[in-house]
């Protein structure tokens, strides 16, 4: 298939995700556990992630698929689907409206679509390869920002508790011209849609970043580990508008912050 071809088929699982997350947002009881890492998952999570694998077995019996939840299935293909149900699931317990179910499809070693839809924020941001990436029709691009000194930095957690910051992260603040905590998602489609020009998260698995890679890509951006490595596998997500980026990275990995 076509990586466009994708998209019908992951906007129709975005839907089903998003009437079962906004049925469990501020629902007054909702069953909330702890996971080993001591990250929160919800009944929310689970139903999301068990619908997309039933939908998907149905639909694409062929595909493989990986979720943050119930882990990896091997299909007969070479594609494989990647689900995170919530991302952001501390904001979904919380009554935070940022949160957002996260789909995309991987060919080989690239991921060629995705979708990423945040139902109580009524935005949805999808991406093929080749294709551009939308904001709820509206095609996105990367701002033209060029200097630090200029830009917008988004970032999560600062302290601990979900990984520790990069080594220079408070030198990187104080070079940039301001900053907001967005975290999780919504800091990377706010890099493609241009309203900041970088991303940074620390701690980042494959079902966190495959989603926003493509989007953030066809925008026009950059995304990449701390290392410089372009890969959904490698631990960490740093976003940019591109102009920045060596310099975004070689101040990040600084031990001098």
């Amino acid at each position: 298939m076509a990586p466009g071809d994708w998209l019908p088929f992951l906007t129709a699982l975005a839907d089903r995700a998003d009437e079962i997350a906004l049925r469990g947002f501020r629902k007054e009881g909702l069953r909330v556990e702890d996971k080993p890492d001591l990250s929160p998952v919800t009944e929310a999570d689970r139903a999301i992630e068990e619908t997309v694998r039933t939908v998907t077995r149905r639909q694409h019996p062929e595909l493989g698929l990986l979720g943050e939840e119930q882990g990896a299935f091997t299909g007969s293909a070479a594609a494989r689907l990647i689900v995170d149900p919530i991302d952001a699931t501390r904001n979904f317990v919380r009554g935070i409206p940022v949160f957002a179910t996260l789909l995309a499809i991987e060919e080989g070693d690239e991921v060629v679509a995705g979708v990423v839809s945040a139902p109580a924020l009524r935005a949805r941001w999808h991406a093929a390869r080749g294709a551009g990436a939308f904001r709820d029709g509206a095609r996105l691009a990367v701002s033209r920002v060029g200097q630090l000194e200029r830009a917008l930095l988004f970032h999560g957690n600062l302290g601990s508790a979900e990984g520790i910051p990069p080594a220079g992260i408070f030198e990187l603040i104080r070079r940039v011209e301001r900053t907001r905590g967005f975290g999780d998602f919504y800091q990377h489609v706010l890099v493609a849609e241009g309203a900041g020009e970088i991303g940074v998260d620390p701690v980042m698995q494959p079902w966190d970043i495959a989603a926003v890679q493509v989007v953030v890509e066809e925008a026009g951006g950059r995304a990449t580990t701390l290392s410089g490595e372009r890969s959904i596998y490698g631990g960490s997500l740093v976003t940019s508008n591109g102009p920045m980026h060596h310099a975004i990275l070689s101040t990040l990995t600084s031990v001098e912050s």
